[in-house]
């Protein structure tokens, strides 16, 4: 939820890392693309929202459940990875400046899952 905050409030359309990987400066890219920070704007907004919402979703989800359903393992690590899990990966590729701060959400996903797991093996499940 945090990080869907992060980016439809905080977030500015283009970081140093965009305009290094473009290989362009943010006078050139104005230049040459006007309009591309307030589009990005609104699609960070948007992308925002989504994470907001699907981080309250799973709050929910998870303090609500009564059981342990079935399959209910394999949704958890499918939607961290789809998720948190493929936005730090490809912040690694992209040699952001924000790697490693956005490697976190990714390990908090990742140890629940794996104390998730856990209890589901110490349950005898």
């Amino acid at each position: 939820m945090v990080l869907g905050f992060y980016f439809i409030v905080i977030r500015p359309p283009l970081l140093p890392e965009d305009l290094r990987f473009m290989g362009a400066s943010l006078a050139q890219i104005r230049l040459g693309v006007p309009g591309l920070e307030s589009w990005l704007a609104h699609v960070f907004t948007v992308l925002g929202g989504f994470m907001a919402g699907a981080g309250v979703l799973t709050v929910f989800v998870a303090a609500t459940m009564p059981a342990r359903l079935k399959g209910s393992a394999w949704a958890i690590a499918l939607s961290g990875a789809l998720t948190v899990g493929l936005m730090s990966t490809l912040n690694f590729v992209l040699h952001s400046d924000f790697r490693w701060l956005l490697l976190g959400p990714a390990l908090v996903w990742l140890a629940g899952l794996v104390f998730y797991v856990a209890q589901l093996d110490g349950q005898g499940s």
